[in-house]
């Protein structure tokens, strides 16, 4: 018997927006002046009124086991949230909370596929949807998607791709990491398909507050009782509320998917945190006012980094400018065509990876490669900082830009 991991272990790939952000700190720790756009955090404090609410759970002994699916009190809340804020009836017993929004993508992909199942994935995609997939036995199929095209993957693009073995299609809308948002027609689209070829959806909604320019945040499992009996909406409180830290995500579903991922979630880490399921229920129930604040200011934000990219020389390609503006979440995709190729004293820029290598160690500007996502040819900047930050960093990758020969 060889003492090695396991084969499936082995073929998880591991994180490489993790592992830039994780060089970018030690970088920091070291005394280096980096700007750090790799980050997919909120950099807000969480609010006064959940930090409250946990001190209150923490003096008052909420601190035992709770429910391994959640508590009730929140479960109840979930459901209330989904009602009023996307339309969709669902009991407690629908509902699972999780450790973060991960875990429940997770513990769903565990409790729908079996080996060899495919599931679709539009790119470019977050990089750990396809290691998830694979983590249950499955088979992530990538559906390509373009700049031009805004990134959206349609029921035409995807009905090419589905087999036999299709089980799944995996929707992020707004999405991470190009900023996308799926529009209701897009998604009647698609609702259609799903029901008609019979897979499920794994609706990734975890950025839908975080929209601009008027854009509406849709859940495609509101578009009709079909498609929510083959929908999973996975949402958390790490994005709006910014309580990343938390670590509670939530599903809602068909009852049988529901309760297969709470039989799971029971044997592989109980509940979540109790303390931090009370301080949940006060981001769902509590003042939406800082949640808007924050809107606005990554609004600002947004504006400011695609301005201060647009008006860099030598980015962007034939098909496009160095990047386009981002509907939601907070991410901007900046389409580097123009820059690969060439050399930065001395080294060539292949590909993404060298891009974003050479910018950290040259101008301490911590980027993501496309390659992460399945997107060759760009590189991810997170406008999660603060404005001197991105005004600095973007003032840096032009001067990068500059010096490639």
């Amino acid at each position: 018997m060889s003492l090695t991991p396991s084969r499936l272990c082995r073929g998880i790939a591991p994180s490489l927006t993790l592992a830039i952000d994780a060089r970018a700190k030690e970088m920091k720790e070291k005394g280096e002046d980096v700007i750090g756009f790799g980050a997919g955090e909120p950099d807000f404090d969480t609010p006064a009124h959940i930090r409250e609410a946990a001190v209150y759970a923490l003096e008052h002994g909420m601190t035992r086991y709770t429910p391994a699916a959640g508590t009730l009190g929140l479960r109840r809340a979930i459901c209330e949230k989904l009602e009023r804020d996307n339309g969709l009836a669902y009991a407690p017993a629908q509902i699972i909370v999780s450790n973060g929004a991960k875990h429940a993508l997770f513990n769903a992909f565990q409790a729908i596929l079996n080996p060899g199942d495919e599931v679709l994935i539009p790119t470019p995609w977050w990089v750990s949807y396809p290691e998830l997939a694979r983590m249950a036995g499955g088979v992530p199929v990538p559906v390509p998607t373009t700049e031009a095209d805004g990134f959206v993957a349609t029921a035409r693009m995807l009905a090419p791709h589905i087999t036999g073995r299709t089980k799944a299609l995996v929707l992020n809308s707004p999405n991470n990491p190009n900023g996308s948002v799926w529009s209701e027609e897009q998604l009647t689209g698609i609702a259609a398909l799903a029901v008609e070829r019979g897979f499920y959806v794994i609706s990734d909604e975890i950025y839908e507050k975080l929209v601009y320019d008027g854009e509406r945040h849709v859940s495609i499992a509101s578009l009709g009782e079909q498609i929510k009996e083959q929908t999973v909406v996975v949402n958390g409180v790490s994005k709006a509320y910014a309580m990343t830290g938390w670590r509670i995500g939530y599903a809602a579903g068909p009852a049988a998917v529901i309760e297969a991922m709470a039989n799971h979630q029971s044997h592989a880490t109980s509940n979540p945190n109790a303390i931090a399921q009370y301080a949940a229920i006060a981001a769902l129930q509590g003042d939406q006012a800082p949640l808007r604040e924050m809107v606005a200011t990554f609004d600002q934000r947004r504006r400011a980094l695609v301005a201060a990219l647009l008006a860099i020389d030598g980015l962007g390609g034939a098909h496009g400018p160095a990047c386009r503006m981002p509907k939601g979440a907070f991410y901007v995709m900046l389409n580097i065509a123009g820059a690969l190729g060439k050399r930065y004293r001395g080294c060539a820029l292949a590909g993404s990876i060298d891009f974003a290598e050479a910018l950290l160690d040259a101008k301490k500007v911590a980027t993501v490669p496309g390659a992460a996502f399945e997107a060759e040819g760009y590189v991810r900047l997170s406008y999660a900082t603060d404005m001197r930050s991105i005004l600095e960093g973007a003032r840096r990758i032009g001067e990068f830009v500059a010096e490639l020969t």
